[in-house]
């Protein structure tokens, strides 16, 4: 089975909350105003519940509380919303995946990591709009979530590393591609934006001259998750961390400021995202 057909199965196993697909066709629509997209969520009360824990989270620390959808809409604005909404719809979506395979516990603290280290280097970059990069990085694994679902044998075979086997190696001799391909096109799939997809479609770039400032980002946050969460796995990337840096004009103290101010709300973001906090509604 290749990837485009693999994508048309997950496609029919997993389908975004119908709230989610209507609030990106609001904010695509340039005569929606704010009143509009705050409408669609609260029609949501999972949605707006979560969207509120979010705001109100470490992820913003923010000084007062915000207690209504439309003064999240203010303060976050629509495009971000939109973003933080998607993040949490995806993980609900994927809540139904079978756990016993993969640490997914692991797993969704290696995804909120890259994703809160991809928001703090874009911040540190100066580029408006970071929670795009909070959800490149959340989803860019999404893909081996996908492949537990629809083909659990093969996500089986890609755990069988080693230190002389890596699991990049593994996903394409087993798969003919990798986790990360797989995740940028079952997100381009969804209508998503170029802008959250294409730095997963590049994470596993090897020439930095390719890539452009989103992707730069998004593979440091990558590769400072994979050593922060998972230094114990062979993931079989090439070191090229001085590099990167280098290629974003950042040092090796802004990878350690990064690391030490997104662990500090990792823990209390993952209860956000991770499906198993999902049971209390």
């Amino acid at each position: 089975m290749n990837l485009a057909q693999l994508v048309q199965q997950a496609e029919s196993v997993f389908v975004l909350p119908d709230s989610v697909t209507r609030l990106k066709a609001c904010i695509d629509d340039d005569s929606s105003s704010l009143d509009d997209v705050a409408e669609i969520i609260s029609f949501d009360p999972t949605l707006t519940s979560q969207l509120l824990k979010i705001a109100n989270s470490a992820l913003y620390n923010f000084t007062s509380p915000i207690e209504t959808v439309t003064k999240a809409v203010q303060v976050i604005g629509t495009r971000a919303t939109y973003d933080l909404a998607l993040s949490y719809g995806v993980s609900h979506t994927l809540k139904t995946v079978e756990t016993t395979i993969i640490d997914i516990d692991r797993f969704w603290e290696q995804s909120v990591s890259c994703a809160l280290l991809a928001k703090h280097l874009a911040e540190k970059k100066r580029i408006r709009e970071s929670e795009r990069f909070f959800v490149s990085g959340l989803l860019h694994n999404i893909g081996e979530l996908a492949m537990i679902k629809v083909a659990p044998d093969m996500a089986k075979r890609c755990l069988n590393t080693d230190k002389d086997t890596s699991s990049i190696y593994l996903q394409k001799e087993v798969m003919g591609f990798t986790y990360c391909d797989f995740s940028a096109a079952l997100i381009k799939d969804w209508g998503l934006p170029p802008s959250i997809y294409r730095p997963i479609a590049s994470l596993l770039e090897t020439d930095l001259s390719q890539l452009d400032t989103d992707a730069l980002i998004v593979k440091q946050a990558y590769l400072l998750a994979q050593d922060n969460v998972n230094a114990d796995i062979n993931v079989g990337y090439p070191p090229i961390g001085p590099a990167l840096l280098a290629a974003l004009k950042l040092t090796e103290d802004d990878a350690e400021e990064a690391l030490d101010e997104t662990n500090m709300q990792l823990i209390s973001v993952i209860q956000l995202f991770n499906p198993s906090a999902f049971n209390i509604f």
